[in-house]
């Protein structure tokens, strides 16, 4: 009797470094990264990569970066958030209007902008369960509605005017202000002006005081979104219920909790976005994030996000905000008409796509 030869076990195969590279959703977003950076390299005013220059473009990359990071675990939880940029704009008006014409410290008004998101992100989700339709659907009516609200509502609290001022008057002085306005590690950037390891004006303060808040957020949530990603069992339920939503409810997955908290957690981000940008600008206005949404989609899919589910990585949303905020600042240094912004946001997504694509069929085995 002639023994059959043992099948080789799949799982104990020996995979290449450079396979497992291309499989990591990060790959585009950072080959993205280092070819803008290399055109700004050549075609730009070597003052762009100093660090006033670094700072003045990671700080709208960092704002925008908020916004993917919460689009991207949306997406590969498999559904979508249309109404992102609204939510800035409407969480804004709820922020101005708490701190100026009901007077509430930041402590309050902070939750309760937040608590406002999230429960409209929670509304989101129930209608997509709910009634089975597709989320891009529900929040593209979300994006009108919202951003009507927020017309309506800045006439009311104004007296007729789309935007509300005087915010910083009346948080002047609050002490939680530091934490979502200004600067971070002032006294470090200080220590190293006086020791003239970084630029410095004629009277010797640092050129830059130090790291907008918004990027310390931005590091921090991309860190956290990474760590449950990877790390937890929740990481593990986003992927299974964007990635198979009938076969992640037979294993047990809490597929409807999930898809609620991921709305919840991109409405939250919204609102986190509103809370900054309206504490910086000291007023807040009804185009506060026109077209974000957009932004923050594209910025997921170059990060690697699948239009389809199930596949992405908060990494990958990290630098392809980055790239946007190199692109979106560095026109400014070169003499290329700024209106090219536009190509180059539908160009990207179209590469983005197809090059996406390529890595799912690699990843599942497609032909």
């Amino acid at each position: 009797m002639s023994s059959v030869p043992a099948t080789p076990d799949e799982r104990l195969r020996q995979v290449s470094f450079l396979s497992r590279l291309m499989k990591r959703p990060e790959l585009g977003a950072v080959a993205g990264l280092i070819l803008v950076v290399a055109f700004f390299a050549v075609t730009a005013d070597p003052a762009m990569f100093s660090l006033a220059g670094v700072i003045n473009f990671l700080t709208p990359a960092a704002q925008l970066g908020i916004l993917a990071l919460g689009a991207s675990l949306l997406m590969i939880g498999g559904e979508f958030d249309l109404s992102l940029g609204s939510m800035v704009a409407f969480a804004g008006l709820i922020f101005g209007v708490a701190v100026t014409v009901t007077g509430w410290p930041l402590i309050l008004a902070i939750p309760a902008t937040l608590l406002v998101a999230a429960l409209l992100g929670a509304v989101n989700a129930q209608i997509v369960l709910r009634t089975a339709l597709p989320s891009f659907i529900v929040t593209l009516a979300g994006l009108f509605i919202l951003r009507g609200l927020s017309l309506v509502g800045l006439k009311w609290a104004t007296g007729g005017s789309t935007q509300l001022r005087g915010v910083s008057d009346v948080v002047e002085g609050d002490w939680l202000l530091p934490f979502f306005s200004g600067d971070a590690f002032e006294g470090l950037f200080a220590w190293l002006a006086a020791r003239g390891w970084i630029e410095t004006f004629g009277n010797g303060s640092a050129k830059v005081p130090g790291v907008p808040v918004e990027i310390v957020w931005f590091v921090l949530l991309t860190a956290v979104a990474t760590w449950v990603l990877l790390r937890t069992p929740a990481g593990n339920w986003i992927f299974a219920s964007g990635g198979d939503k009938t076969a992640a409810i037979n294993s047990g997955v809490p597929v409807r909790k999930v898809k609620v908290a991921l709305f919840v957690l991109t409405a939250c981000c919204a609102a986190l976005v509103a809370i900054i940008t309206v504490l910086d600008a000291g007023s807040t206005d009804a185009r506060r994030g026109f077209q974000k949404e957009f932004e923050a989609i594209i910025a997921a899919v170059i990060g690697g996000a699948l239009l389809t589910g199930g596949y992405g990585s908060a990494v990958g949303a990290f630098f392809g905000s980055i790239i946007f905020g190199v692109v979106m600042i560095g026109l400014s240094y070169t003499n290329i008409d700024q209106d090219w912004y536009q190509v180059f946001l539908g160009s990207m997504l179209l590469v983005a796509v197809i090059f996406n694509n390529a890595i799912r069929k690699r990843v599942t085995g497609e032909r």
